[in-house]
């Protein structure tokens, strides 16, 4: 294996998975492209640089859609694509999610080397409002998010069935921990408990539940694709895809729940309009994954909770 690229590498999931990358393979193998948008806080990408940095990590702060990436995959064999435009936020253009999910997409695909793996990081919101069956359930995304990442998976896998790229795709579910954006759920949780300061709780979403999966199980179970075993490689021939993610479902009344038993403060709730195109339920059918790829999540929510807690009051 020559150097593994992992592009949004400055971000949440990112920043964990580099470093784990770089423990396991060496740093000097490792790059990272990222361009820094302001949608994560730049501030908080600074400081995840520099963890990166420290570590011996080469970032390159660069957009996927330049022409100049290609300067950055020189000897890159293995990537794992996390860049993208995040989340289902009605403040959000369509031409954000087209631009970062679809066209840089598209010009990644361009710019690599022929014997490149490539590991596609996806998301559950691909499926809709239910995400709760297993991959060959037929997709049904509800946001522009779920959409354009939907579209930058096949763009992938189209590859693979036409020109023999090798390439996987990862559908994650609601990953949660150390270093996560401040506007999800858990660090806005966490953060109102520590600052006294209301949460805002969008109509109707108490009964919704979601397969809450730790960092860690993400950053393993991305590892599980970073291996020459013949197994692994019939898998990336084949274009596969596997839902990875917590297969245990928690509602949004019971993460609060934890949340107050953990800091031991009542949270005060501010109801504000629902999210459109927001899931109602997600759980991980991870079935596939642990049969072909041996993944097992390890981290319960309260247990992922209580890291989580203890971390951002530390850095508070």
């Amino acid at each position: 294996m020559s150097r593994v690229c992992i592009t949004g590498g400055v971000g949440f999931i990112g920043t964990h998975l580099s470093l784990a990358v770089a423990k396991k393979i060496g740093a000097s193998s490792v790059v990272v492209i990222d361009s820094f948008t302001d949608f994560y806080p730049v501030a908080q990408k600074r400081k995840n640089q520099k963890l990166l940095q420290d570590a011996g990590i080469e970032v390159c702060e660069i957009d996927l859609n330049s022409p100049q990436i290609k300067e950055c995959l020189r000897d890159v064999n293995f990537i794992y694509h996390l860049a993208a435009q995040p989340g289902i936020s009605a403040a959000t253009p369509f031409n954000d999610y087209l631009t970062n999910n679809i066209l840089a997409t598209q010009n990644l695909l361009a710019s690599i080397n022929p014997d490149t793996k490539i590991v596609n990081v996806a998301t559950s919101s691909i499926y809709g409002r239910d995400a709760s069956l297993d991959e060959e359930t037929r997709v049904k995304p509800c946001s522009w998010y779920g959409v354009t990442k939907l579209a930058a998976e096949q763009l992938i896998l189209a590859r693979c069935r036409e020109d023999g790229l090798q390439a996987v795709s990862l559908r994650l579910f609601s990953v949660y921990g150390p270093l996560e954006r401040p506007d999800k759920l858990y660090p806005r949780l966490i953060h109102s408990a520590l600052s006294g300061e209301s949460f805002p709780l969008c109509k109707g979403s108490l009964s919704h539940t979601r397969s809450f999966t730790y960092i860690s199980d993400i950053v393993d179970g991305c590892l599980l694709l970073l291996s020459n075993e013949s197994a692994i490689e019939a898998l990336f021939n084949q274009g596969e895809i596997f839902n990875i993610g917590n297969d245990q479902e928690h509602s949004t009344q019971e993460g609060i729940n934890l949340v107050e038993e953990i800091s031991g403060v009542k949270v005060k709730i501010n109801e504000v309009a629902p999210r459109p195109g927001d899931q109602k339920r997600t759980v991980a059918n991870i079935n596939k994954a642990r049969k072909l790829l041996g993944f097992v999540p390890k981290v319960s929510l309260r247990e992922g909770l209580e890291r989580h807690y203890e971390f951002m009051k530390e850095n508070f």
